[in-house]
């Protein structure tokens, strides 16, 4: 889980690299906390689309039988 403080060290990295350069292992740090907030981003927006419900203008459960199932596998749905 990326931290406030992890993402203040990537932004200060970023104005570091604009200005004056950075040395290798900032290079490597900065790729590591890079990685590690993209991470929790695509996680984050996994769990938020695979908990998403369609239903039609009809009010029928239109959603898609492999959100159904990601759904069901979570606990977020007592049936498929």
């Amino acid at each position: 889980m990326v931290t406030p403080q992890d993402i203040e060290r990537i932004n200060e990295l970023a104005r570091k690299k604009k200005t004056v350069g950075l040395t290798a292992d900032e290079k490597v740090e900065q790729a590591e906390l890079r990685q590690a907030y993209i991470s929790g981003v695509k996680s984050s927006l996994r769990h938020h689309v695979e908990s998403i419900k369609v239903v039609d203008p009809d009010g029928n459960d239109i959603t898609p039988e492999k959100s159904k199932k990601a759904q069901f596998d979570k606990g977020l749905r007592d049936t498929l």
